[in-house]
C-alpha cells in the first residue's frame, strides 16, 4: 500500500504533490473508518466515497471532482504497476462542476478600499502583499515563495522572477506603484524573502489570510469571506471589466486555457458590458 501512494504520487510536482496526498489521504481515512482495505475498493465503494463527500461532508462540487479525479489516479497507477488488474474508478463519473467560478473577487469600490488601508498601514509587508496579489495577480505561494533575489531589470523594466505552478519561472513587469511597495517592504535588506511576519520569518498563506481580514475590517469592506484567492480573482475581474482582451488577461494570469480564465468572470452578467449596447451604438444612424 505504501509503495503504491508513493507512485501515485511521484506522478506530480511540488505543490501539487501536498495537494494530492491531502485528497489521497482523505480517501485511504475514509476507507479504514469502515474496515475496508483501499486496494480491495469496488466500484460501490467509490461511489459511496462520492456520496459521502457530496451529502454528509458537503463538500463542494469542485473539491468532489478534484479528490475523485486523485483517487482516479491512484487506481490507475496501481494498474500500471500491477498491483491491481483492473481499476475499480474507472466507471465512476465525476461530479458536474459548474463553469461559474464560486469565489466572487472584490467590487472596483471594495478593491480601492483594500489598496488605500494597505497603503497607509504601519506594516509595509500588508500593502506588499496586497499589490502582489492584487495589481500582479500573483497566487498566494508564488508571493509568499518570492524572495528578494527575485527582483531585477529586464529590457529597461522592474520585473520579478516567479516560480508558478509546474516550477515554471516567468519574468513579471512590475507597475511604478508595486515596485515602490516592495522596495518600502524589502528596505535595506539584500537577501531573505520580499514579505514576512512580525516575527521577521517568511510570511505564510495563514499570516497572509490574518493580514487581509485586519485589512479588510480596516477599510470597512463588507465579504463574507476574505482570503488571498480573493485577491487574484479580483486581478482578472478588473482586468475584463476594463476592456483589457482575454487572451492578454489569459497571458497575464498564466491561465493555460482560456475557459479557465473565463471561470474567474463574475462580470459576464453585468449588463454596462451587454453587447446590445455596443450593437445599438453601432446601428445608431438607422435608430
Amino acid at each position: 500500500m505504501h509503495v503504491a501512494v508513493a507512485a501515485c504520487l511521484a506522478r506530480y510536482k511540488d505543490l501539487s504533490r501536498k495537494h494530492a496526498a491531502t485528497d489521497l489521504r482523505a480517501f485511504i481515512f475514509w476507507c479504514q473508518e469502515r474496515g475496508l482495505q483501499p486496494l480491495q475498493a469496488q466500484r460501490p465503494h467509490i461511489e459511496l466515497f462520492v456520496r459521502w463527500m457530496q451529502e454528509q461532508a458537503r463538500y463542494k462540487a469542485s473539491t468532489v471532482s478534484r479528490r475523485l479525479s486523485v483517487v482516479i489516479g491512484f487506481y490507475r497507477t496501481c494498474v500500471v504497476d500491477g498491483v491491481l488488474e483492473h481499476s475499480p474508478a474507472d466507471y465512476v463519473r465525476l461530479p458536474h462542476v459548474p463553469p461559474e467560478s464560486p469565489t466572487v473577487g472584490l467590487t472596483h469600490l471594495q478593491f480601492e478600499a483594500i489598496l488605500s488601508t494597505a497603503r497607509d498601514s504601519a506594516n509595509p509587508n500588508d500593502f506588499a502583499l496586497v499589490t502582489l496579489l492584487g495589481l500582479l495577480g500573483l497566487r498566494i505561494f508564488e508571493a509568499t515563495g518570492a524572495d528578494i533575489m527575485n527582483l531585477g531589470e529586464s529590457h529597461g523594466h522592474r520585473v520579478l522572477k516567479v516560480c508558478g505552478k509546474g516550477a515554471k519561472v516567468v519574468l513579471v513587469p512590475l507597475p511604478p506603484a508595486v515596485a515602490r511597495a516592495l522596495d518600502r517592504a524589502v528596505g535595506n535588506r539584500d537577501s531573505g524573502p520580499i514579505l514576512r511576519s512580525r516575527t521577521g520569518h517568511r510570511m505564510d498563506r495563514h499570516c497572509a489570510t490574518r493580514r487581509l481580514h485586519a485589512l479588510a475590517k480596516q477599510g470597512r469592506v463588507m465579504t463574507p469571506r476574505m482570503h488571498p484567492h480573493m485577491l487574484r480573482h479580483t486581478f482578472v475581474t478588473t482586468m475584463l471589466d476594463a476592456g483589457v482582451d482575454l487572451r492578454d488577461v489569459q497571458i497575464a494570469a498564466r491561465h493555460v486555457d482560456p475557459r479557465t480564465t473565463m471561470r474567474y468572470d463574475r462580470a459576464r452578467n453585468n449588463l454596462d458590458r451587454h453587447p446590445n449596447y455596443i450593437l445599438a451604438a453601432y446601428m445608431a444612424s438607422g435608430t
